[in-house]
């Protein structure tokens, strides 16, 4: 719990940087890999219909391109999993192939958070930056995460924070994304999601230059791996138009070389 705080501490001296595009388009519910278990998600998001000017000088354009990246992740304990983002990649009509950085993930859970009712959490993300991804160099995230298991609905809050290392409370950029799902069956559930990136908490953006998405997404749970699709729609003039979001998951193996039961039949 000591080493909790103190990394909770650094993180709220810090600002925000906030750009267009992610790499990563998932609303946290507090599900992690088994103890000992080695999972890897592979995110692609691509952008058909997006902004044709980059969020900052010498940044990528939104419109076409296509960003990811290979998350690998470890359960720790059964409150705690590692994560890496290596490599994260884009590719964009201006520039091509490029590899944007990597980043480092600490998620602290409720321990078998599917089984209860009220699940909580918060992740904390550590990145690396390519200058055309993002205009500061080292930057991190502050995700909460609040849910709800009401069977067969699901209500998860990520009152997202995201800071570049320069600044203070106020300067950090609120980001939070929204997830209302119903679960059609154990394998397969239908959501609505919603992204935004509002501002930094010492003044929002206008109205017009926030980033407002509402999303459609579907979940499939079968016994290679999990998947998840959308569709989402851009609400203000500073989000883009409509973007694609497609993930797959499979947990590899066990360290230990038990077999995982995470994924389901």
């Amino acid at each position: 719990m000591g080493t909790f705080l103190l990394i909770a501490a650094a993180l709220v001296v810090v600002s925000p940087s906030a750009f267009a595009q992610t790499d990563e388009i998932q609303v946290y519910d507090a599900s992690i890999a088994e103890p000992g278990v080695v999972n890897l998600t592979l995110h692609n998001n691509f952008t058909p219909d997006g902004l044709t000017t980059p969020a900052f000088p010498g940044g990528l354009i939104p419109n076409h391109s296509l960003n990811g990246g290979f998350e690998w992740a470890l359960g720790v304990t059964p409150w705690f999993e590692a994560g890496l983002y290596l490599p994260l990649y884009s590719f964009s009509h201006d520039r091509g192939a490029t590899i944007n950085g990597g980043k480092i993930r600490l998620l602290f859970v409720e321990p078998h958070a599917d089984s209860h009712t009220f699940v909580y959490g918060v992740n904390f993300e550590f990145s690396y930056n390519a200058a055309h991804w993002d205009p500061s160099t080292y930057t991190s995230e502050i995700r909460p995460i609040i849910g709800l298991h009401l069977h067969p609905w699901d209500i998860i809050v990520n009152p997202i924070l995201d800071n570049s290392w320069a600044g203070g409370f106020k300067s950090l950029d609120f980001a939070p994304a929204t997830r209302v799902a119903y679960n059609l069956s154990s394998k397969w559930a239908v959501a609505v999601e919603e992204y935004a990136d509002m501002g930094q908490l010492r003044g929002f953006y206008p109205a017009d230059q926030q980033s407002q998405e509402l999303w459609g997404v579907f979940d499939h749970n079968a016994k290679w791996g999990d998947m998840e699709g959308g569709i989402g729609f851009g609400l203000t003039p500073g989000s883009d138009k409509v973007t694609l979001k497609l993930w797959v998951s499979r947990d590899l193996f066990h360290l230990f070389g038990k077999r995982s039961d995470h994924v389901q039949d």
